[in-house]
């Protein structure tokens, strides 16, 4: 059965795997019978961010007599022009894009308004002076969108807009090795292979600190890029020289803070439904640890990947889930009374723990579990 997250900030309930736009424009997609086995499954989130209107026609007709059943994260800037798609700033034409996209869908709202691909201070900047953050803040207001959110793969840039307390949904890019590198203005950095070429020692912190403030403050992450554009499936292809599964990719990216759905891209039935799949597959199959501590020139020595192999205690502690917790505690000046109480409801807490060491065991990464109870003893009291 298909596991549903909710937006914190808006209430919305999405499924926790998403469904791209990219295979709509394939070649013989039939999308009425991509959304009825969508629905079937319980997916229930579309993104849509390329503004095709031939494209977008044929979903609005797909949607009829459905549109209720779907949640549609509609992109705001992405727009069509002299027959190809464009990005733009000027609030003239994202007007004119919002209002094209609700008729060719046949809607009167989109869901999540997803300010389009911000991955520069300046871009932020640009969207914040021209009015285009206004713009979807009033539509917000007059029940033409849902929640607000932005798309980009900069995790300063992402951070900025966060912290701006507009942002209801952060459309982010999320895999294992793009965790690795440093924020950058140019995407293409994120798959050029020198950059994987040095020793690379845990997860940017840059996009660690970006996924607690989300989690802090309730907004929601939806991923993008889960498999690298598919190079993370491939050894040869992969920056990690490593391959891994399509569960293990929708693993990863599911078991990071704040997180409620990942979209895939798939460009047949055949694909989406071995997305489909992750729902109803073992923990063995989901696991990415193994894998992980494997990766050459990677090291994630010490840090907890929540991948929970500490597991089975035998007091019965979410180790994974107090790790989380501690580290967003630790993220901060002042613990956030949301992650006091998300610690609080735990049935078992670190208080519980015996110091058996039998997770440290077990732990293919090292984390000095120990220690980290005793941190979490200090910090929530219990």
């Amino acid at each position: 059965m298909m596991q549903m997250r909710i937006i914190e900030r808006c209430g919305i309930a999405v499924s926790e795997i998403g469904l791209g736009c990219e295979g709509f424009h394939e070649e013989g997609m039939q999308l009425d019978e991509l959304l009825t086995l969508a629905r079937e499954h319980g997916v229930n989130l579309i993104d849509l961010y390329s503004p095709d209107p031939d494209m977008r026609k044929r979903l609005g007709n797909a949607l009829q007599k459905q549109r209720d059943e779907f949640i549609i994260q509609g992109h705001l800037c992405s727009i069509w022009k002299q027959g190809q798609y464009r990005r733009t700033r000027k609030l003239a034409e994202v007007k004119n894009g919002f209002q094209q996209m609700c008729e060719q869908l046949q809607t009167d709202r989109i869901d999540i308004g997803m300010i389009h691909y911000v991955d520069a201070m300046e871009d932020w900047q640009l969207v914040l002076d021209h009015g285009i953050l206004y713009y979807a803040l009033e539509l917000k207001k007059q029940g033409k969108l849902r929640a607000v959110g932005i798309s980009s793969h900069n995790p300063l840039v992402a951070y900025q807009a966060v912290l701006s307390g507009h942002i209801d949904v952060l459309m982010f890019s999320i895999n294992p090795c793009y965790d690795l590198m440093p924020a950058s203005e140019d995407v293409e950095e994120l798959w050029n292979d020198a950059n994987y070429e040095k020793d690379i020692l845990h997860m940017d912190q840059d996009r660690e600190r970006l996924y607690e403030v989300c989690q802090k403050t309730g907004v929601a992450i939806t991923v993008m890029k889960a498999f690298g554009g598919g190079d993370l499936l491939d050894a040869a292809l992969s920056p990690a020289k490593t391959a891994l599964t399509v569960k293990q990719c929708l693993h990863y990216a599911l078991t990071r803070p704040a997180v409620v759905s990942v979209m895939v891209g798939s460009h047949s039935i055949p694909e989406f439904k071995e997305c489909l799949a992750y729902e109803a597959v073992s923990d063995e199959e989901k696991d990415y640890a193994q894998v992980f501590a494997s990766m050459p020139r990677v090291s994630w020595e010490g840090h907890c990947m929540y991948c929970g192999h500490c597991a089975p205690c035998p007091k019965h502690i979410d180790i994974a889930m107090v790790t989380k917790l501690l580290n967003l505690a630790k993220a901060q000046k002042e613990l956030p009374e949301t992650v006091r109480e998300h610690y609080a409801v735990l049935k078992h807490t670190a208080q519980d723990c015996i110091a058996c060491g039998a997770c440290e065991a077990r732990c293919p990464f090292h984390v000095a579990i120990r220690e980290n109870m005793k941190a979490a003893v200090q910090i929530f009291g219990m």
